[in-house]
């Protein structure tokens, strides 16, 4: 019989009850390797309760046992880090050195989150009035959901659940049901690192599953990311409900390369930067704008690089770049290349046609490139999520920043040049929420905050750093006033309190 990836509910596995399951393939070879249970609405209710029942005791837990419960389970990921890559290169596809990189991301947030301490201090003013002090202090919010995507099936849940925890929430997980296992082995190294029961949850499932999250009376914050449609959607049902959201949505990342910028070094990055991961990022440079006469040579650079890089199965060390993590989404990203002659681009790369020997029933798309691209065709206007790279031409800087600005996305944005003072310019003027100088992918460092602008973000806290510690806590201000033991009682006063 197939293995069943379970649900995580209360500290232990729950096999599934609902009777609905999907398949888990690998990409490399289009084979179902295993399934997963999808939860029944009474499963998410008990993955909500049981979270409930623990935020009762974990909510009011000291900052030192909870900081201690994360450092006992940042030893263990570390330890455990080439096996959680192993399950995210088998059900995801991606190279098995890009899936240790993405537990590295997600062991940042963990170690933000042991230091949470520091980052939880209130504020104190005395004596604002006659014996009179005011405190500011930050509380849990309660019960926290997070709903993670395929495409960083360790990291991006590590970017939600270390820190809502440290900061006193309890949380329930639906991860995609696309590559479902991480999220167990995330689970169990929490529980042996000594986290109560119920604290973490995880809820396989699909659609169904989102659904009743959103709308459960019994969660109190949600944390989303995803597509842009989905985003919207997450935001604006669990808002109704009367729930704090965080959505983070689709991109389309934009790469400004200026005449004097070093070409060798723009192509390389634009290579790493579009292909890695095939292009499955939400910061993957999905176009490239060149300014004035640098347009050809890029191209021609670029292209060279991409002609050599490997496309193998994610397993075989000798790969750089592995399969899609479908093969509907593999027809899906061919279909814009397909399509892109039609719609006025000049095809230089098209790699629709690719076949892996040994493995000729996987998910794979090779490097395509796409030259001349004009701001009407399919190919730029949407989120491709593929290994294809768009390459625009402007005329100069200030076209090339109104091209970038026109986007209806603002998830990330890159400048190449020497030239300081256009750098500083572009900082300043592009509409995106993370920038890079000479810096293709400027995800930032835990410690500070993750999100974009536009249509890339949905709602008003960006993820990890300083905003996500904002997103898990509620403030509260205290006015305290202890009168001298000798005071006479000042008796009634129904005017309005004043401090002087």
């Amino acid at each position: 019989m197939t293995k069943t990836v379970p649900h995580w509910i209360g500290g232990k596995p729950v096999e599934g009850t609902s009777d609905r399951w999907g398949p888990v393939t690998d990409p490399a070879t289009g084979a179902v390797v295993t399934r997963v249970a999808f939860a029944s609405a009474d499963e998410v209710d008990a993955a909500v309760a049981a979270a409930q029942e623990a935020y009762a005791t974990w909510g009011v837990s000291s900052l030192a046992q909870r900081t201690a419960v994360l450092f006992r389970f940042r030893a263990l990921l570390d330890a455990h880090r080439d096996e959680i890559a192993a399950l995210i290169t088998a059900e995801h596809g991606k190279v098995h050195s890009d899936a240790l990189g993405e537990v590295a991301r997600g062991l940042e947030i963990v170690e933000l989150a042991c230091g949470i301490t520091t980052q939880l201090k209130g504020e104190l003013s005395t004596q604002v009035s006659n014996r009179v002090d005011v405190a500011s202090i930050r509380q849990p919010v309660g019960v926290v959901a997070g709903i993670t995507p395929f495409n960083f099936p360790a990291m991006v849940p590590m970017w939600m659940f270390p820190l809502a925890i440290a900061c006193g929430n309890t949380f329930v997980l639906k991860p995609s049901e696309k590559d479902p296992s991480p999220s167990v082995r995330l689970a169990e190294l929490l529980a042996e690192a000594g986290l109560p029961d119920g604290v973490f949850n995880v809820v396989q499932g699909d659609g169904d599953a989102v659904e009743r999250l959103l709308a459960h009376p019994g969660v109190d914050a949600v944390s989303f990311v995803g597509s842009t449609p989905v985003a919207r959607y997450v935001h604006t049902t669990a808002t109704a409900h009367g729930k704090r959201v965080q959505a983070l949505g689709g991109a389309k990342n934009h790469m400004l390369v200026l005449p004097d910028a070093d070409l060798d070094a723009a192509a390389d990055a634009a290579v790493s930067a579009a292909y890695g991961s095939a292009g499955e990022r939400c910061m993957a440079v999905s176009a490239v704008v060149a300014v004035g006469a640098t347009g050809d040579a890029l191209v021609e650079k670029i292209r060279e690089r991409a002609e050599k890089v490997r496309v193998g199965p994610g397993a075989d060390p000798a790969s750089e770049m592995g399969p899609l993590i479908t093969a509907e989404h593999r027809d899906r990203v061919a279909s814009y290349v397909t399509a892109a002659a039609d719609d006025g681009c000049e095809v230089v790369l098209d790699g629709t046609g690719l076949t892996v020997e040994g493995y000729e029933n996987g998910h794979w798309m090779g490097l395509s490139l796409l030259d001349k691209v004009p701001t009407t065709a399919r190919a730029y206007r949407d989120e491709i999520f593929g290994p294809v790279l768009c390459v625009l031409r402007a005329e100069t800087y200030e076209e090339g920043v109104t091209l970038v600005n026109a986007s209806p996305y603002g998830n990330g944005s890159a400048i190449f040049t020497r030239d300081g003072g256009a750098a500083r310019r572009f900082q300043l003027e592009v509409e995106a929420g993370m920038v890079g100088v000479n810096v293709p992918i400027p995800v930032p460092v835990g410690y500070h905050s993750f999100g974009g602008w536009k249509d890339s973000l949905f709602g008003d806290h960006h993820v990890y750093g300083t905003d996500g510690i904002r997103f898990y806590t509620r403030g509260k201000v205290v006015t305290t006033r202890w009168p001298d033991p000798s005071e006479t009682p000042a008796g009634i006063d129904l005017g309005f309190p004043r401090n002087h």
